[in-house]
C-alpha cells in the first residue's frame, strides 16, 4: 500500500479513537485485520440453539421491563415460532430500551445459556429488522477496537478503505510473480479481500486458527517485511566505516596468563568471533548470549582490552547499579594487578566525582569505563570510543541504547544477554545482528536442585535457611514481585526482613531493595560478599550479576508472580561454588493455569535455552522480548513457532534485496510505513 492519505470523512472524535488503535491512514485501515468472525448468514430457531454456541435468531419482542432485583437491569422476553428466551442487559441505554418495544422484530446474535429466569442471552448484539431484510452473504469480521468505536462503524470504514485501495491499484502484489508461484503463495489483494469478507462456506475454525492460505500469505508478508528491513540495516552498517581494532595481544595475553582459570571451548570460540569483528573496517554489531554463569564478563574484558591495545576507549553499560558494580569489581580485580585502571561512573557518585570522571573520559585518560546509564547522560563525551558494550540490553529502552551508540558514532557494539533467545526469535527479531552463543558452563558450577513448596510449609523453609546458615553457607530470600506498586513491594520486603530477623535471632540478616541509596546498597552487598551477612532479603535487584560462591540456598517467595526468565536468573545466583545448592520456589494457592505451567517448566528444566523456548511458546514473541521497551513493531500475524518458515523467509529476503530491490522497497513501505528506524536500535 502506498496510500498514506489520512482517513477522510470522519470527525475529530473518531480520528482520535482510530489513532488509539494505531490507525492513522487509509493504508492502516486496510491492514487492520479481524480478530475473529461471526456467522450471521443464517438464522437458528430458538428451539435448535446449543448452549454456549454463538448463533443468530430472528425473534419478536413479547415483553420488556426494567427489573431492580438483584440489581437494575433490562429484561426482554422474545420468541419465534419454535420457542422463547430472555435477553438480559446489565448496562443499557435508553435507545436500547426504546428499540425493544413489544412487537418489534429483531435479529439477535449471542450465546444462549441457562439462567435463573430461564434460557437467556446476556448482552446480546441485536438490531431491529424489516420483514424483507436480506441476510448477509459473508461472515461478519470482528476487529480489534477501542471504547466508543462500534464494530459496525469500524467495519464500514475498513471496507471503504479496501475499495479505494483496490481502485487506486494500491493492493498490487509486491512479490514478483515468479517468486510467488515458486513459493505457492496466494495473491495478496485476493487474500486481503477474503479476510475482510470471507464467504459463509469457509470453516470458522480454519479461519480463526490462521490455517487458511489467505492468512498464510499475510503472515509470510509480515515476516518478510521485518527480515527485509533488518537485512538492509545489516548491509547499511557494513558500508559504514569503523576503526579496525586488530589488537596486539599485549594486554589480552597478560590477562589470559593471569586468570586463575582456563577459558572454556565456547569462550575461546566466541572470543575469536568478536576479535575478528573488531579487526574489520565496519562496525561490529554482535549479540553475545549465554546462560547464567557461562562467563560473559571475561569475554567482554578481552574485547575491551583489544580496543585499548589499539589506542581506543571501551565502555560497558549495565541497567542497574548492582550489576554494573559487579562488572566493575570483576574487571578491577582482574586488571588492576596488570596495571590497568578501570573507571567507574554511576548516578550515585557525588557531583565532584562525576565531574572529575567525565573529564577523565573526555581527555582519554580513562580508557576502560564501566557504568550505568550515567554513561549516556549529557556532558559525558568520549575522547575516542572504539567499543560500546551493553549488558542485559533488553532492560534498556530504545533511546538509551541509541544514546550510547551515538557517543561513538563509528564505535563497534557488543550487546550481552543472560536471557537466552530462542532460535526463531534470534533469526527474526535479531536478524540484523551477528549472534554468538556461550553454550558451555565453566567447570565447577554445581547443578541447582529446584523445589516447589506451598506457602503453607513456610516454617520448614525457614528451618532449611537456618540449617544452611549455621552450616557456614549463605542464603537469599527474594520477596514477591509487585509490579503495580514499588512502595508495596518495599513494604513486603521490609516486613519479610523483620519477620526473618525475629525468627532467626542467631543469623545476621541484611536487606537490599531498589529504593536504597546506592552507597547503602553497596555496603549491604559488600557485607554479604564478605559473609558478614548470612541471609540477604532482597527484591529483584539481585536478579542478575550478583556472584557470591558461598551462597547455596535461594528462596523465592510468591514464585507464581515471576516470569520464567526471572526465576531462572534468580536460581542462577546459587550453585556458583563447590557446595550443593538449592532453589526453593514458594507458591500461593490456588495457582492459575499459566502460573502452574511456568512453575512446571522451571522445575523440570535447568537449561536456559530450553526454558526460553518454552517461555516463547507460553507468552508469544511480543511479551517475551518486551516490545514496549525494545520498540520493535510486533509481529501481529506471523507465528514464530515455525523455524522452517522463518528460515525460508530469511532466504527470500536476501534474494529480493539482491534480485528485486524495487519490489523489496515496495514491500517494506506497505508493511512498515516508516517504522524501520525502530528495528535498528
Amino acid at each position: 500500500m502506498t496510500d498514506t492519505k489520512s482517513i477522510s470523512g470522519v470527525g475529530p472524535a473518531v480520528v482520535e479513537k482510530l489513532a488509539r488503535l494505531g490507525l492513522r491512514t487509509e493504508a492502516d485501515l486496510v491492514m487492520h485485520l479481524p480478530l475473529r468472525y461471526e456467522d450471521e448468514t443464517r438464522i437458528t430457531a430458538v428451539a435448535d440453539a446449543l448452549p454456549g454456541v454463538a448463533a443468530q435468531f430472528q425473534v419478536e419482542v413479547v415483553s420488556a421491563e426494567i427489573a431492580y432485583r438483584p440489581r437494575r437491569q433490562l429484561i426482554a422476553r422474545v420468541a419465534d415460532a419454535s420457542g422463547e428466551m430472555l435477553l438480559r442487559f446489565l448496562n443499557f441505554y435508553p435507545s436500547q430500551q426504546k428499540a425493544l418495544a413489544v412487537g418489534a422484530q429483531l435479529r439477535v446474535f449471542g450465546e444462549l445459556r441457562g439462567g435463573f429466569f430461564g434460557t437467556e442471552i446476556v448482552h446480546p448484539r441485536f438490531h431491529v429488522v424489516r420483514e424483507d431484510e436480506p441476510l448477509p452473504d459473508r461472515l461478519t469480521p470482528v476487529y480489534p477496537t477501542t471504547a466508543g468505536l462500534a464494530q459496525t462503524a469500524l467495519r464500514r470504514l475498513i471496507l471503504r478503505a479496501v475499495a479505494r485501495a483496490e481502485a487506486a491499484g494500491a493492493l498490487a502484489d509486491t512479490l514478483p510473480d515468479d517468486l510467488r508461484r515458486r513459493l505457492k503463495l496466494a495473491d495478496f489483494a485476493a487474500s486481503l479481500r477474503f479476510l475482510h469478507e470471507p464467504p459463509p462456506e469457509i470453516s470458522l475454525a480454519e479461519l480463526e486458527a490462521h490455517g487458511h492460505p489467505a492468512w498464510r500469505r499475510i503472515a509470510f508478508d509480515e515476516l518478510l517485511a521485518q527480515q527485509l528491513s533488518l537485512r538492509r540495516a545489516y548491509e547499511a552498517r557494513r558500508e559504514r566505516g569503523a576503526p579496525p581494532l586488530p589488537g596486539t595481544g599485549a594486554l589480552t595475553g597478560r590477562l589470559l596468563g593471569a586468570l586463575p582459570f582456563a577459558l572454556t571451548g565456547a569462550q575461546q570460540r566466541v572470543r575469536r568471533e568478536i576479535a575478528a569483528d573488531l579487526a574489520a573496517t565496519y562496525p561490529m554489531q554482535r549479540l553475545l548470549q549465554g546462560d547464567v554463569g557461562s562467563g560473559k564478563t571475561v569475554v567482554a574484558a578481552l574485547a575491551m582490552l583489544q580496543a585499548v591495545e589499539c589506542g581506543y576507549q571501551a565502555a560497558l553499560m549495565a541497567p542497574t547499579e548492582i550489576l554494573a558494580e559487579q562488572h566493575f569489581r570483576k574487571l578491577h580485580g582482574w586488571l588492576t594487578p596488570l596495571g590497568i585502571e578501570v573507571a567507574w561512573l554511576a548516578s550515585s557518585l557525588k557531583k565532584k566525582q562525576k565531574t572529575a570522571m567525565a573529564a577523565a573520559i573526555a581527555s582519554g585518560s580513562a580508557r576502560l569505563i564501566v557504568g550505568t546509564h550515567a554513561l549516556i547522560e549529557e556532558g559525558v563525551e568520549f575522547e575516542r570510543l572504539g567499543l560500546a558494550i551493553v549488558d542485559e540490553q533488553h532492560r534498556f529502552g530504545v533511546r538509551q541504547r541509541l544514546a550510547l551508540k551515538q557517543k561513538g558514532l563509528s564505535a563497534h557494539q557488543l550487546t550481552m544477554s543472560a536471557t537466552p533467545i530462542p532460535r526463531t526469535l534470534a533469526m527474526s527479531y535479531y536478524a540484523d545482528l551477528d549472534v554468538s552463543v556461550l553454550d558451555e558452563l565453566p567447570p565447577g558450577r554445581t547443578p541447582v536442585l529446584t523445589k516447589l513448596v506451598a506457602e503453607s510449609r513456610r516454617e520448614q523453609v525457614t528451618g532449611r535457611v537456618r540449617d544452611a546458615c549455621r552450616g557456614g553457607r549463605q542464603a537469599y530470600w527474594v520477596c514477591p514481585l509487585i509490579e503495580e506498586s514499588d512502595s508495596l513491594q518495599l513494604k513486603t520486603a521490609q516486613e519479610t526482613y523483620e519477620r526473618l530477623t525475629s525468627e532467626l535471632p542467631d543469623i545476621r540478616v541484611g536487606l537490599v531493595h531498589g529504593r536504597l541509596k546506592a552507597d547503602e546498597k553497596a555496603a549491604v552487598m559488600a557485607a554479604f560478599v564478605a559473609n558478614e551477612i548470612q541471609l540477604l532479603v532482597a527484591t529483584t535487584v539481585i536478579e542478575v550479576g550478583v556472584d557470591v560462591p558461598n551462597a547455596s540456598l535461594m528462596v523465592v517467595e510468591h514464585a507464581e508472580r515471576f516470569g520464567l526468565a526471572q526465576l531462572h536468573q534468580l536460581r542462577g545466583r546459587v550453585g556458583r561454588g563447590a557446595h550443593d545448592s538449592a532453589c526453593i520456589l514458594l507458591y500461593a494457592q490456588p495457582l492459575g493455569e499459566m502460573a502452574r505451567k511456568r512453575l512446571k517448566v522451571i522445575y523440570e528444566n535447568n537449561d536456559g535455552f530450553e526454558i526460553a523456548r518454552l517461555d516463547l511458546e507460553l507468552r508469544g514473541p511480543g511479551e517475551f522480548i518486551g516490545s514496549r521497551q525494545s520498540g520493535l513493531p510486533l509481529l501481529r500475524f506471523a507465528d514464530l513457532d515455525d523455524a522452517a518458515l522463518v528460515e525460508r523467509v530469511r532466504q527470500v529476503a536476501e534474494e529480493m534485496l539482491r534480485d528485486w530491490p524495487q519490489h523489496a522497497d515496495a514491500h517494506m513501505r506497505r508493511w512498515l510505513g516508516g517504522r524501520e528506524e525502530l528495528l535498528k536500535a
